[in-house]
């Protein structure tokens, strides 16, 4: 589980499937991504990183 994810949807107030939208995903791969089970593609996690705003290659520090 990428609690730090979780954490940072939650502090902005916004559902999976806001996320998901904006990152130009579905709300499933949004959810296998903050559970961990699936690492995103790099262009996905830029635009998770530019809605949530963090650092994008935190995905890859793990």
């Amino acid at each position: 589980m990428r609690f730090w994810l979780l954490e940072k949807r939650k502090h902005k107030e916004k559902t999976q499937d806001y996320i998901a939208y904006k990152a130009r995903i579905s709300r499933s791969m949004y959810a296998m991504i903050e559970s961990g089970e699936r690492n995103p593609s790099v262009p996905v996690a830029k635009n998770m990183a530019k809605v949530l705003n963090f650092d994008w290659t935190l995905f890859f520090e793990e």
